[in-house]
Formats: C-alpha cells, sequence, structure tokens
C-alpha cells in the first residue's frame, strides 16, 4: 500500500514517454503496411499497363514472320465510331506496309452506316491494292454486310460469307417524323422563321411540302446510282443479271453467293489457312488503347467535377 501510496517520483514522465513511444510504433507500423499496399497496388497497375499496351512485345514477335493480316469492321460505320474511315484506313495501311503480309482479311459485322465514310473507306481499299498488287485482299462477312458495309465490301478482290450471313441493302434512305398532327391536337403553334426558301428542308413541324420530298426523292437516287456503281465495278461480270440485286432486299449469305454478291463460303481462319496460305493471323485492327480510355475517362470525370463545382459556386 505504501508503494501504490506514495508513487516514485517522475512516474508520471515515464508513463508519457511510454505512450508517446508506444504511438510513434503503432504509427510507424501503420505506415510500413500503408506503403506496402500502395507498392502492391502500384505494381498491378503497371503490370495492367503493359499488358494494355503490348509493351511486352508480343504483336513484334508475330509479325517477324510471314502472316495473313487482320482487320476488324464492327458496329456502325460513322465518322465518331471505332469503324470510321480514319481507323479502318489507318489499320489497313499498316496491314499492306508490312513487308511479311501475304494477304489481308477484312473481316466486317456491320449493318451499314455514313455513305461518306464508306466511300472513304472503299477508296483507300483500291488505292492500297493499286498500290501493292502482289497482296490481295479479302472480305470475310460474319453475321452482317449491309447498305455501306458491302459498299466497302465491293472493292475487295474476293467475298466469303457464312451461309447464314445477311448480306445486301444495296439501297439509300432518309427517314423522320411528322407531328403536325399531334401539334393541333395539343394547340401547339410552330412559329419559324427562316432567310432562305428551303432553310427549312423536310421540317418535322411544318406540313410536307411536294417540291422538298422530290428534291429529297432525287438526292437519295443519284446517291443510290453511286452505290449500284460502285458495286458494279467491284464485282464486274460476277454479278447476275437481277435487278432486285439494287432493290435494298437482303439475301442469306448462300443465296448471296448465288445472285454474285458473295464468293464463297468460308471463316477468317479458312481463308487465312487455305486461300491466303498464311495461317498465322495479325491483327492490325486500330483500337483504343489503354492511355486513350484513361485520359478520355478522365476527362469526363474531370468536366463532371467541374461543371459540378460550378454548379455550387452559382456559374451556370
Amino acid at each position: 500500500m505504501g508503494d501504490l501510496e506514495n508513487p516514485p517520483e517522475g512516474w508520471e514522465k515515464q508513463v508519457l514517454e511510454k505512450l508517446v513511444l508506444s504511438s510513434l510504433q503503432e504509427q510507424r507500423r501503420a505506415r510500413q503496411w500503408g506503403i506496402f499496399f500502395k507498392s502492391l497496388t502500384f505494381i498491378y497497375l503497371f503490370i495492367l499497363l503493359f499488358l494494355a499496351t503490348d509493351w511486352f512485345g508480343g504483336d513484334e514477335m508475330s509479325m517477324s514472320r510471314k502472316h495473313t493480316a487482320l482487320v476488324e469492321l464492327r458496329g456502325v460505320i460513322s465518322a465518331d465510331s471505332v469503324s470510321s474511315a480514319d481507323n479502318v484506313n489507318a489499320g489497313l495501311q499498316e496491314a499492306f506496309k508490312d513487308a511479311k503480309t501475304q494477304g489481308v482479311i477484312l473481316r466486317i459485322n456491320s449493318p451499314g452506316g455514313s455513305p461518306v465514310q464508306a466511300g472513304y473507306i472503299n477508296d483507300e481499299i483500291r488505292r492500297l491494292r493499286a498500290e501493292y498488287p502482289q497482296i490481295p485482299l479479302y472480305v470475310v462477312v460474319e453475321d452482317v454486310c449491309a447498305s455501306g458495309g458491302y459498299y466497302i465490301a465491293a472493292a475487295a478482290d474476293r467475298i466469303y460469307v457464312d451461309k447464314a450471313s445477311v448480306i445486301g441493302s444495296i439501297g439509300v434512305l432518309m427517314n423522320g417524323f411528322g407531328f403536325t398532327g399531334a401539334m393541333e391536337k395539343l394547340g401547339v403553334e410552330r412559329r419559324l422563321i427562316t432567310a432562305g426558301e428551303h432553310k427549312a428542308f423536310l421540317d418535322p413541324f411544318s406540313p410536307p411540302d411536294a417540291e422538298e420530298e422530290e428534291y429529297a426523292r432525287k438526292m437519295l437516287s443519284d446517291i443510290h446510282q453511286q452505290f449500284i456503281r460502285v458495286v458494279q465495278e467491284g464485282r464486274g461480270e460476277r454479278l447476275k443479271d437481277a435487278p432486285e440485286i439494287f432493290s435494298g432486299m437482303v439475301w442469306t449469305g448462300q443465296k448471296s453467293v448465288e445472285l454474285g454478291l458473295a464468293d464463297a463460303m468460308g471463316s477468317a481462319e479458312y481463308v487465312a489457312r487455305e486461300i491466303i496460305q498464311a495461317e498465322h493471323i495479325v491483327d492490325y485492327t486500330t483500337r483504343e488503347g489503354f492511355a486513350e480510355r484513361f485520359i478520355r475517362r478522365f476527362g469526363a470525370v474531370a468536366a463532371e467535377a467541374l461543371v459540378n463545382t460550378g454548379s455550387a459556386w452559382g456559374l451556370r
């Protein structure tokens, strides 16, 4: 009892020192574990970055021997899609420039899209075939090759399909809606001011104009004739004399071979192995890389944060 009632002098200092020392040790351990887990995260992200950008040199090793070059065209063809003329043409150019390329396969799975973008790709295929006459270009169709997709395919040396592929749709369309009846029922008045007789061309909120509709039909007919000429030049005598070919109708892959719209059945692997006779396939498709995805996503998040910050400060 005497010791408890009369503790040694300086005991408060000793206890305080022990508490401080214990706290420092705990902070040091926490910091070490934090550094450890941060290092693991960094190494993990670093490996992902290498894999995503192909920095390990796998493609270079694959391209060091003779091969079949593959370029993919998927989805709607438009200027802002992965199947834009810029992306597809860049892949084709790289494929043809490689001295080890024995043949090029353009694998298409597209319902069509912009006639302008399709025209750019068709023109580039023709240019590359003329510049590299020793390298054939074959189109392989997966599910669909219609409209603008077929506009592009017509430039190939040969077109291979599956028996259940959907081919054709050699036509042009322009669609829209008319809301004048709904506006009358709702009591909505259209107030439109223009400078130029046809500035409100085919305006969906105005009554139909016969002159403008006739002009639109002529414009579509001109584009359709361009499409027909491209197909006739590309397919030549292989096309059967059948007017329905250019009606906008679609056919199965098997029927398209009978009509001369395609040449034979075959997958990309079959064409590489049996036709080009270079079984090894190297993909030259232009794709969005890791850095581009990161920048795009980071930019979107930063922009959203900026907008939210501005809203909070009453800047909108």
